[in-house]
């Protein structure tokens, strides 16, 4: 988990940051979720990734990768992500087994790293929110801790820090209920950390901007059902699925951009109440 992952760029480059989130695979290419087929939906995405042809540095999976809990999920995700040519680092969502995921892709190359030195001025790091059983996020007291380490052992880099879980409300209600339970603590760990500017989330399945204490907080579509925002109750968005570029720069600013895919194949079952 401590183990750190450095990422040499040419000094004063910016960096960009390809994220992949949510992508709820199953062992089985015809499963589906709330009437989506996730394989295909992400074998789309990653089309659409390679005919862009941008240059990324590093790929950022926040979590909730496979649906079924299964090996092969993880596989799945392993080989369509390594066809792209950038390293991937990730972090588990609340539907993520971690036995199995940790095997799986380190068996497929991909670092199991949660701290990422980028070029000379940032650094990510990702943060294990996952209370396994449950929806809802937490940050254990050891996650803090070593969230912490990381900051004072590179105090002059800027820090993207990386967690499933949201910590502010999204408008989404019944999203809400599984945000990160205890916010609050990550926020008084920051105060003094005025260098961490941004944060980059999973988990609520639609695109968000918002500010948090004066940081930038993003979350990002996934790559397979979206959820519709501000909504009280359970509501499917037939919006398609999506990825989010962050270019990094040198003093500090992030630029950052979302892309959908343009396709209405992958219409979601609307009448659905929830799922697991």
């Amino acid at each position: 988990m401590e183990s750190l992952f450095t990422l040499p760029l040419v000094n004063g480059a910016k960096v960009r940051i390809l994220q992949i989130t949510d992508t709820h695979l199953f062992a089985g290419e015809d499963e589906t979720l709330l009437g989506v087929n996730t394989f295909n939906s992400y074998r789309a995405v990653l089309d659409a990734i390679k005919a862009q042809q941008r240059e990324v540095d590093i790929i950022a999976a926040t979590g909730d990768l496979a649906q079924d809990q299964s090996v092969e999920a993880y596989h799945q995700f392993a080989r369509g992500i390594c066809e792209l040519t950038a390293p991937c680092v990730w972090l588990p969502g609340n539907h993520d087994f971690q036995p199995a995921m940790v095997n799986a892709l380190q068996d497929a190359g991909i670092s199991p790293s949660k701290h990422v030195l980028l070029g000379e001025h940032w650094q990510i790091v990702l943060l294990d929110t996952q209370v396994f059983g449950v929806p809802h996020g937490e940050l254990s007291e050891y996650q803090l801790e070593w969230l912490v380490r990381c900051l004072d052992a590179y105090p002059d880099r800027f820090t993207l820090l990386m967690l499933h879980h949201h910590p502010l409300p999204s408008g989404c209600t019944w999203l809400d209920q599984h945000s990160l339970r205890n916010a609050h603590m990550l926020a008084n760990t920051l105060v003094n950390y005025p260098k961490v500017n941004t944060l980059l989330c999973g988990h609520i399945h639609q695109e968000l901007d918002l500010d948090w204490y004066g940081r930038r907080l993003y979350a990002t579509p996934s790559t397979c059902v979206q959820f519709k925002p501000h909504c009280t109750n359970f509501t499917i968005d037939t919006v398609a699925p999506g990825w989010r570029y962050l270019d990094l720069y040198p003093d500090g600013r992030v630029e950052t951009e979302v892309f959908r895919l343009e396709t209405s194949e992958f219409h979601p079952d609307t009448e659905s109440d929830g799922y697991e």
